[in-house]
């Protein structure tokens, strides 16, 4: 019977994934990304990673992309929210800037560089002919396992994004960053309720319930 065999096949992946040396938490995991409906669609649609429908539905909610020209995706390996960019804003000139490696995005600019890195504004702006109308960043940093460290790594890395936004941004520009709940970020949002018109929190259908990401999403950069 079909759900007697898709009980024993659950079982037998297990098996099967411990006998070739995973671990539990990482035989959870695939079992999860085999039945994400979000993964299924991502694979039949063509983009490279889940992640592509959290930018689609910000967008849907926000605006982000209409009438952009010039975005920055910072973080953007394996390039799934290039995809996306590129998808809802086809004119648009679009950087996408990591320290991985990515396969080619057709009519995008992909550099293999740290963000942080001292030329790295320039070398952007340059490749965009001018300022950012929308800098978005889906980066978090490496889990360690412990919540309170990995939101503060992450939170580092969101200071550091917004610090380059509102280095790269033109007057009335967009900021998206993917931040982990912790409570510690009332300095973050005072500095960009100071930079923009408007700062708000997200969280996307697409963001697993069980996880702690939430969305920032800032606009009417004020230069």
């Amino acid at each position: 019977m079909p759900a007697s065999r898709g009980g024993s096949g659950g079982r037998e992946g297990r098996r099967l994934a411990q006998k070739r040396g995973r671990s539990a938490s990482s035989t959870r995991w695939l079992e999860r990304q085999l039945a994400d409906p979000y993964v299924r669609r991502a694979k039949a649609e063509g983009y490279r990673a889940r992640a592509a429908y959290k930018l689609l539905e910000l967008d849907r909610r926000f605006g982000l992309l209409k009438g952009v020209s010039r975005v920055v995706d910072l973080g953007a390996a394996p390039g799934s929210w290039c995809q996306v960019v590129r998808q809802k804003a086809p004119a648009a000139q679009l950087v996408g800037i990591d320290l991985l490696p990515m396969d080619p995005v057709p009519g995008a600019i992909l550099l293999q560089q740290d963000f942080l890195a001292p030329d790295a504004a320039a070398a952007i702006e340059q490749a965009l002919g001018g300022p950012a109308c929308l800098v978005l960043s889906d980066m978090a940093a490496n889990s360690v396992g412990h919540a309170p460290t990995d939101h503060l790594r992450t939170l580092a890395l969101v200071e550091a994004a917004a610090a380059f936004a509102a280095e790269v941004l033109r007057p009335g520009g967009g900021f998206v960053a993917k931040v982990l709940a912790g409570g510690t970020e009332a300095a973050l949002l005072s500095d960009l309720k100071r930079q923009f018109a408007s700062v708000r929190h997200a969280k996307p259908p697409a963001s697993r319930k069980d996880s702690r990401e939430t969305y920032l999403v800032a606009q009417g950069f004020r230069g």
